[in-house]
């Protein structure tokens, strides 16, 4: 079975094999497949399998209650993400008991053993499964799929706490951090987020957070952090504190990827929300307390077979600042939904056809348009904030994964933004300026060639004329250790590689190198150089002028940093 490429953008299996020591040659068992079609698969579905209610058939092959629920748990952990939890299809195919049971026990034995070049990683050629494993995998994909409970208003107010009442915070700063150049550093398999001083480089603090911190979103004033983990729990930190901590905090479901809050002149800060893969769902919530005021379900049809999905995840949320509304992606059915907050009585959501699979994006440098990756689709759709309406849909490389993008002004073609793809070494840029460069808007003006596939990450800013590239997917060491620069001043030159893991000097492990951020200023870049739970991990500051090693941060905190999110540029939307 087939895991999914996350939306991100963490933890993939391959990653996990190599951090519990295993590691895969790529390709193994995979006749003719390129190396591009194996190095995105997916993390563990975050569910407890336990809460699951099985539903054993006598249709479905003979397995007993002990062989079943081993199945189950395989399936959670190595499936879920790509087939989803209902196995209705996303990354991977979809695996209902109408087409397993057609297939029948002895051709999904072979399929699960050797795998394809499609991306569906060999279980058994690999040694992860044992050829009893993957008989009662075969038969256990041909019983119903076992279905979570649903999670609403009652399981998340049984989850809300309010740690410091609103009335009981700060009225001004207490502290003399710089905040602007703050940064959340995600402390994957630990749990927390690190606070790091962008300007000295030290650690402030360690906060416990959820499982596996999928992204940090500031608040429009910049004083409230915004922590989301895969395993849904939201902490609200409070930054004016002598020591920021968490204020609040709330469960919005068992699995999820995004946070936001709003931004609309006049209603800034006034609601947050989140949005969760199960149950398919998204929710609003008060932005001082996290209190839930408003849920609301995603499941429907699909915007090209017309068919309905049960479990259309919600992947990114950005907030517009053309009118009150959240922008909300739903993946599965690859709709792009326009919800206006304005009044949560009456609710009013504009819901607009995009392309599946959605997944990440960010705005184009006006911040009207919103370029999201249809990934599966390879797709980029935009859309105008201003309009509501879809703009463009942008055929692009294989499997695009751009965070939130880049942009930049190209020498030739003015305002662009650019993604980098999981699935080849391509970068697509993409013409942004319908009013100065019509002829060039919403057409890819460029696709550069990379060091290789499986990117999860591009970065720039607009005080720098370079572009950064991650690779920290694909099988090759040298390029998941490195990343690519270019000048964009002059894009035809290629790229130079920075071998960060290197300069980080540290012992063994996979030493993934991922995720570019700058600092406020525009003049450094960092790089999570993320290793085993076990190993030592580290964070290297570049000089952006000389790309040059400027610091490596360590620390024995710094267990598995993977996103970095500096304060002044996700607060302002820069990137």
């Amino acid at each position: 079975m087939k895991t999914r490429s996350i939306g991100s953008a963490f933890a993939l299996s391959t990653l996990i094999m190599a951090m519990s020591g295993t590691v895969v040659a790529a390709g193994s068992g995979h006749k003719g497949a390129s190396s591009e079609d194996v190095k995105y698969e997916g993390a563990p579905s975050v569910i407890d399998p336990s809460t699951t209610k099985d539903l054993v058939t006598s249709q479905g092959p003979k397995m007993t209650k002990t062989e079943f629920a081993a199945a189950k748990e395989i399936f959670f952990e190595r499936c879920a993400g790509c087939h989803g939890v209902l196995r209705k299809g996303a990354t991977g195919k979809p695996l209902t008991t109408d087409i397993t049971r057609k297939r029948g026990t002895e051709y999904l034995k072979t399929f699960i053993t050797y795998g394809s070049a499609a991306g569906m990683p060999n279980w058994g050629t690999s040694g992860q499964l044992s050829e009893q494993q993957i008989d009662m995998m075969a038969r256990y994909l041909q019983h119903e799929p076992p279905v979570p409970p649903e999670y609403g208003m009652k399981e998340m107010k049984a989850t809300w706490k309010v740690i410091v009442p609103p009335s009981k915070r700060p009225k001004h700063q207490m502290n003399k951090l710089n905040l602007a150049n703050l940064f959340s550093v995600t402390l994957r398999d630990d749990g927390k987020i690190a606070l790091i001083d962008g300007d000295t480089k030290k650690i402030i603090t360690t906060i416990k957070t959820g499982y596996a911190v999928h992204i940090s979103r500031l608040s429009a004033s910049g004083r409230y952090l915004f922590v989301i983990g895969r395993d849904a729990k939201i902490d609200l930190i409070d930054l004016w504190m002598k020591v920021p901590k968490t204020v609040a905090e709330i469960k919005v479901g068992m699995e999820a990827r995004s946070v936001e809050t709003s931004k609309y002149k006049g209603m800034e800060d006034k609601y947050a929300i989140a949005g969760t893969y199960w149950p398919p769902q998204f929710v609003v919530m008060d932005g001082d307390t996290l209190e839930p005021l408003k849920i609301v379900g995603t499941r429907g049809m699909t915007v090209d077979t017309q068919e309905y999905h049960p479990e259309p995840r919600v992947a990114a949320i950005v907030a517009s600042h053309e009118h009150p509304e959240f922008i909300v992606n739903v993946k599965e059915t690859g709709k792009v939904l326009m919800v206006d907050y304005s009044d949560l009585d009456n609710m009013k959501i504009t819901t607009i056809d995009a392309a599946r699979y959605l997944h990440d994006g960010g705005w184009d440098s006006t911040q009207r348009y919103f370029l999201t990756a249809a990934n599966k689709s390879n797709k980029i759709a935009v859309i105008d904030s201003k309009k509501d309406k879809l703009t463009a849909l942008v055929d692009v490389g294989k499997i695009p994964h751009p965070g939130r993008g880049a942009n930049f002004k190209d020498p030739k073609y003015g305002p662009v933004w650019a993604t980098s793809h999981l699935g080849d070494n391509t970068i697509a840029v993409i013409g942004t300026d319908p009013k100065k460069h019509k002829k060039y808007a919403w057409k890819v003006v460029r696709s550069l060639e990379g060091q290789g596939g499986g990117s999860l990450f591009i970065k720039t800013h607009p005080k720098s004329h370079h572009l950064y590239v991650d690779t920290p997917l694909n099988p090759d060491k040298d390029m998941s250790q490195s990343v690519a620069v270019y000048d964009i001043k002059h894009l035809d030159k290629g790229y130079k590689v920075l071998p960060i893991a290197k300069w980080a000097k540290l012992g063994d492990g996979p030493k993934r190198v991922v995720q570019p951020e700058f600092n406020k200023a525009g003049n450094e870049v960092w790089f999570s150089v993320w290793n085993g739970k076990s190993q030592e991990s580290a964070l290297v500051v570049v000089n952006d002028k000389t790309l040059e090693l400027k610091k490596v941060i360590k620390d024995k905190r710094l267990i598995t940093p993977t996103g970095k999110f500096n304060v002044y540029n996700t607060m302002h939307d820069i990137y």
